[in-house]
């Protein structure tokens, strides 16, 4: 499956960078947006996000949201964004060893044991990055193959699949999907070397994933963040980035923050007043290891938007 095909009406990364431009009337009018997922679209189910937090616009979702003058808070505040830093799809402990994180299966459970889906909500969904970064300790480990983990990356996007195939099942009218984002491209990847491993564990997720839900196009959105990042780090200046290969951020956990080992950076401890020196980080495509800076979030949730509102 071409990525062309996904961003038929994007194809080069300036007419991309271009797309928030269009005039395009969205005929929807969103009442809701509910969110599942991890720690990309958590907007602070524990108080920070994973990002900077310097009190911007600073996760995708609520930049989508925006879009239709609407807001999304995390169900800890009363919200209807279940999406919890290190979620797995499925299996537990999370991605830092906390069997507490509910899954998102159990995100969605949660959701479906009181409430029900309208016509005008908008439901938003992320998985894979969490079930990547533990898979790769294993393999780091000694305990998975580099080929057993990506025959596992493939398994993990259909089991997202079939998260969505729940919800649309339960009765979501509008479902926009995020599968991973090319993990092989981020600071993470190049300190561990082990940027093709996850690139192409990370193409295997987003694979899996569409495959599984090709037959939902009435119902489901998918929303390639794969590709956006990719162009964010191998053309940073169109948009607006000046470093695409290191975190801004110098909050380091000396616990396993985002699982990817203790002593690293972890953007949900993250401030305007933890950054590297004399940094903007709107010039910054990761905010941590792993993780996006606000202003990629916002791009991408404005690349949301335009791919919404083109479809529905």
């Amino acid at each position: 499956m071409h990525r062309t095909a996904l961003v038929a009406a994007c194809a080069s990364a300036m007419l991309l960078a271009a797309c928030g431009s269009s005039t395009t009337e969205s005929a929807i009018k969103p009442d809701r947006f509910i969110a599942f997922g991890d720690a990309y679209s958590d907007v602070g189910q524990k108080g920070p996000r994973y990002t900077v937090n310097n009190g911007s616009v600073n996760n995708w979702t609520l930049q989508l949201a925006s879009h239709y003058q609407k807001t999304l808070a995390p169900v800890s505040a009363g919200g209807l964004s279940y999406a919890q830093g290190n979620a797995r799809i499925a299996a537990q402990p999370d991605a830092a060893g906390d069997a507490s994180t509910p899954t998102i299966t159990a995100q969605i459970d949660s959701f479906l044991a009181s409430k029900t889906f309208a016509a005008n909500d908008i439901v938003l969904l992320n998985g894979g990055i969490s079930d990547l970064i533990v898979g790769m300790a294993a393999v780091r480990a000694g305990t998975l193959s580099s080929a057993d983990y990506v025959a596992q990356a493939r398994q993990n996007g259909q089991a997202l699949a079939a998260q969505v195939r729940r919800l649309v099942a339960a009765g979501a009218p509008h479902v926009v999907v995020s599968g991973t984002y090319n993990l092989g491209k981020t600071p993470w990847a190049l300190a561990i070397g082990q940027e093709t491993l996850l690139s192409d564990a990370s193409s295997r997720f987003n694979e899996g994933l569409l495959v599984a839900i090709n037959d939902l196009g009435a119902h489901v959105l998918y929303v390639d963040a794969a590709y956006y990042v990719n162009l964010y780090t191998s053309a940073p200046g169109v948009y607006s980035f000046t470093n695409g290969a290191a975190p801004v951020c110098t909050s380091v956990d000396s616990g396993n923050g985002i699982g990817t080992g203790v002593g690293q950076v972890n953007s949900a401890l993250c401030t305007a007043a933890t950054l590297v020196a004399g940094a903007n980080p709107d010039h910054y495509v990761f905010a941590d290891n792993v993780y996006l800076s606000p202003s990629a979030h916002r791009q991408l949730g404005t690349y949301a938007y335009d791919r919404l509102r083109a479809r529905w």
